[in-house]
């Protein structure tokens, strides 16, 4: 699977209004057009995909212009096709009605390179499965979508999402409303409540402030930790202080050493955070989209270490800069200042289950302490 999302636009219903659709498509970056008409594609830039949907028994002479051919047949169709048409790259496209299609889904995002899915239930258990069936797999899983309200829901479904969403573009807006779309969520985490057991002064260290490019909101910060299985929610400067003016883009995160969360479930040390890098963004429902790092300041600052635990008994430790301003955030959207938490106090947090390389989740035996 990919680790950047992709956006699809079907022209296909677009009538005449496809001319002025391709000129915001390729104001937006919009990754690949499908069309059955390729002479509209053909003053598009080579950094946008030309993609036919092909059924088996029409006519394969008509393929001229198509950067990939995705093939509504078998993979021994699709095998044959590529055989005759070596310039071209070909994928699978499934459409998903019982569980037989279901398998067929799942080998396909396993087995082959391109695989766009098309669900015809409004439920999305089976596009779970396919996404668990494909987990380490390297072929790219695209699913058409009805709306921009859908490909909001698939971008972000088991966290991970579709690499891609291929939505119809009716009118003019559709290609913005799409790419926005793709980076407004990734999903949802599970948070829990942590009990605090102790705080500890520590002295001077490094600290890492991370400004965001986006406004954050009173009830969002970014999820911090010393280890990567259990993690703060540490709130942004959204809230009002006595001797600054608020910064909505800013999460005073912690100490350089700590873990954040990334798209894609993916972990980042704070001293690793440059411009451009991207940032889960977390609220106190545990919604959350991915932001872009503006930029990270790293200064020497006296620090605090808070320790808590959670429901199951894993400790928890996080290392913030020791100054009353610097906050996290508890049960029902609490601001708690982290020179004064005590122990008892509950505090937002999640524990992520997987272990870490290079900070993918990875299963194998990892002991942080």
């Amino acid at each position: 699977m990919t680790d950047s999302k992709l956006c699809w636009l079907d022209i296909r219903e677009a009538g005449d209004l496809a001319p002025a659709i391709l000129e915001e498509a390729v104001h937006q970056r919009i990754d690949a057009i499908v069309t059955d008409d390729m002479k509209l594609t053909a003053d598009l830039p080579p950094t946008i995909r030309r993609v036919l949907v092909h059924h088996v028994g029409e006519p394969a002479d008509g393929f001229g212009g198509a950067d990939l051919v995705l093939v509504a047949g078998s993979a021994d169709d699709r095998a044959k096709l590529a055989q005759a048409h070596p310039s071209i790259e070909f994928g699978r496209y499934v459409e998903i009605v019982d569980a037989d299609s279901l398998e067929v889904a799942c080998l396909s995002a396993r087995t082959e390179q391109w695989s766009l899915l098309d669900f015809r239930d409004p439920t999305k258990i089976p596009l779970e499965i396919v996404l668990a069936a494909a987990a380490g797999c390297e072929g790219t899983i695209v699913t058409t979508a009805a709306d921009v309200e859908e490909a909001r829901i698939l971008y972000g479904v088991l966290e991970l999402g579709s690499d891609g969403v291929l939505m119809p573009a009716r009118t003019v807006g559709d290609a913005t409303a799409l790419r926005q779309a793709a980076g407004s969520t990734a999903g949802q985490i599970d948070l829990v409540e942590l009990e605090v057991t102790a705080t500890t002064h520590l002295g001077m260290g490094e600290r890492a402030c991370v400004d965001t490019c986006s406004y954050l909101g009173q009830d969002e910060g970014i999820l911090v930790g010393s280890h990567s299985k259990g993690m703060v929610l540490c709130v942004s400067e959204t809230h009002p202080l006595p001797y600054m003016p608020t910064r909505p883009f800013r999460v005073n995160a912690g100490a350089i050493h700590s873990y954040t969360v990334s798209q894609h479930g993916r972990t980042h040390y704070l001293s690793e955070l440059v411009a451009g890098s991207k940032v889960l963004a977390v609220d106190t429902q545990g919604r959350t989209r991915v932001v872009s790092v503006g930029r990270v300041k790293i200064e020497t600052r006296p620090l605090i270490s808070v320790d808590a635990v959670a429901p199951n008994g894993q400790a928890v430790n996080l290392i913030l800069q020791d100054d009353w301003h610097v906050r996290v955030l508890g049960p029902g959207g609490a601001v708690l200042n982290s020179t004064e938490l005590r122990p008892g106090d509950k505090i937002l947090g999640h524990l992520p289950t997987a272990d870490r390389h290079v900070g993918y989740p990875i299963d194998e035996f990892c002991r942080e302490q």
